[in-house]
């Protein structure tokens, strides 16, 4: 362990000697949910039927979910003395997630989103801001990180730290998941190209590959490295190519939706857990779409994230929800 100041960067008591199945780097948030009754018109008024504060973020809420399907978790990013940075420390601690790795500078915070959920029909608009929020700086980062976890997951909110953590996970023989949901992931060739395991939405797939069907889009982002590609799309469910094999569509399975927020964190979250379980990758998608169907049916991002029981009796009652190959 080792502390030591870098400018106004303290390091504070960090385990480098313990390991973890997942360490993910990426955002973190706090999410103020705010319930109405439907979506409000401009130059209106609207009554909020309900106020919630939830711990979020791509790579918090995932490893938030990959935790409680038991998976041994940890966060690494920047925290700070505020009140968004101890709500997030206690959720974490609360959700079993270890933020030992995490550097500490006085103004750092996660990120800050106001939440406007439609009760009628589930769908959210997210208000956030980046203010203060920052991946750590890389001489915080050891260079055999990757190697004190079976898995790596990143998201593009820390796209500056991904050439050095790739490089580093290749050296520690260690695979890298990433959810990629920025465009500017293009500003760095050949990164995509070196992600394990890569998962993206439709739109962005079909943005860098410039084709429009799942297949066509599938094999353009085929790379020697790549285990498995999963495009996402929401209600349509999620097409995946395994590394030598062909392309299959994984329907969404049905559920009475309450509030989407979080769906896509809590599937790449559901993901992780199973490569790291040992599960085949058909098995993988299928319970991180299962995953984030039940998520659905609760309000918040984190609220409705299953455990590992609660999701296998799901699916064993959905059993006829499954893959079928694309032709």
């Amino acid at each position: 362990m080792a502390i030591f100041i870098s400018n106004t960067i303290i390091i504070v008591a960090m385990d480098f000697c313990k390991k973890w199945d997942i360490i993910g780097l990426g955002a973190i948030a706090v999410d103020d949910l705010l319930y109405v009754a439907s979506f409000p018109q401009p130059n209106s008024k609207i009554e909020v039927l309900q106020r919630v504060r939830q711990g979020g973020g791509l790579t918090g809420t995932a490893l938030v979910a990959a935790s409680r399907l038991g998976a041994s978790t940890a966060y690494m990013g920047m925290l700070g003395n505020n009140d968004l940075s101890d709500f997030t420390r206690k959720e974490f601690s609360k959700e079993h997630v270890d933020f030992s790795l995490c550097p500490q500078t006085e103004n750092a915070r996660p990120i800050y989103s106001s939440i406007i959920v439609d009760q009628s029909s589930g769908d959210r608009t997210i208000l956030y801001s980046l203010e203060n929020f920052a991946p750590p700086p890389p001489e915080s980062v050891p260079d055999d990180l990757p190697g004190r976890c079976k898995l790596l997951f990143l998201d593009t909110y820390f796209l500056s730290l991904f050439p050095y953590l790739i490089n580093s996970s290749r050296a520690c023989k260690t695979p890298v998941i990433a959810d990629v949901e920025s465009r500017n992931i293009l500003n760095h060739p050949g990164v995509i190209d070196e992600i394990d395991y890569l998962i993206l939405s439709k739109d962005l797939a079909a943005e860098i590959t410039r084709s429009e069907s799942p297949k066509d889009i599938l094999e353009g982002l085929t790379s020697p490295n790549r285990r498995c590609t999963v495009v996402t799309e929401g209600k349509n469910g999620c097409w995946f190519k395994e590394k030598g094999s062909s392309v299959f569509h994984m329907p969404s399975f049905p559920v009475n939706a309450v509030d989407t927020t979080g769906c896509g964190d809590v599937f790449h979250g559901a993901y992780a857990a199973a490569i790291v379980r040992g599960e085949s990758n058909t098995t993988c998608v299928i319970q991180a779409s299962a995953a984030a169907a039940i998520k659905a049916t609760r309000p918040g991002g984190r609220a409705g994230i299953p455990n590992l029981q609660s999701l296998q009796k799901f699916i064993s009652v959905n059993s006829n929800i499954i893959p079928h190959k694309v032709p």
